[in-house]
């Protein structure tokens, strides 16, 4: 309906975890049990986390409420190493891009830390979102949750998990997906939303109001735009 350099290459910060998700169902079930690894002590001290703490043990069903809504480093790296080593996961990641058609797409780390050699491009990013929404449509669904706690048990400590995603506390109909921020890539969204059986994307990457910006094509959208 509406497109500005959809194929320009842009650092993608974390919108990068619906990639670094993909890969790591293709090895994991949700019911699964994951222990946390020590590498999650090496994170960047400003990284967005949901609070885990090495040796604990969760589910990838948590987990993955962990990335989608607290857009947790801490869990893309959990869920990462879970499923291969870091390396092979990288490679898989760029497999998986390349043979969803991504072209102007590459990856160096599961998380979305900047790196000139970490880019992707707004339609890149539509492909692998609506891939997510085919293939696992359960866990797409997990970004439309506004905030969850995850209660304590015998192999972890409770959570109290808020979606970064304004728009699913503001903007009628909205479903997810995916919030981003980097110095380098500053903010990026990716944003669903659903009315009267209409289903809609927006894809922003390097913009200084991604919500505003998100709801107002979003908006043109369902006026009937394009």
């Amino acid at each position: 309906l509406f497109q500005v350099d959809p194929h320009g290459r842009h650092a993608p910060a974390s919108l990068t975890k619906v990639v670094t998700a993909l890969v790591a169902l293709d090895h994991l079930r949700l019911d699964q049990m994951v222990t946390v690894p020590p590498t999650i002590s090496q994170l960047p001290w400003d990284s967005t986390r949901m609070g885990l703490r090495v040796g604990e043990t969760l589910t990838v069903r948590e987990l993955l409420y962990g990335l989608f809504l607290n857009s947790g480093n801490d869990a893309a790296i959990t869920l990462s190493e879970a499923a291969t080593p870091r390396a092979t996961f990288i490679v898989q990641m760029n497999a998986r891009a390349s043979a969803l058609g991504m072209a102007d797409t590459h990856f160096v780390n599961p998380i979305g830390l900047d790196d000139p050699g970490q880019y992707s491009s707004a339609a890149d990013l539509a492909t692998a979102a609506i891939e997510l929404m085919r293939r696992f449509p359960e866990v797409a669904a997990m970004a439309a949750v506004p905030r969850l706690t995850l209660p304590a048990t015998a192999t972890h400590h409770a959570y109290g998990l808020v979606n970064l995603n304004d728009l699913i506390r503001k903007y009628p109909g909205a479903t997810g997906l995916k919030t981003g921020w980097t110095g380098r890539a500053g903010g990026c969204l990716i944003a669903t939303a659903t009315r009267d059986g209409r289903h809609l994307m927006v894809v922003l990457l390097a913009s200084p109001r991604i919500f505003d910006e998100a709801a107002a094509l979003l908006d043109y959208g369902f006026a009937g735009g394009g």
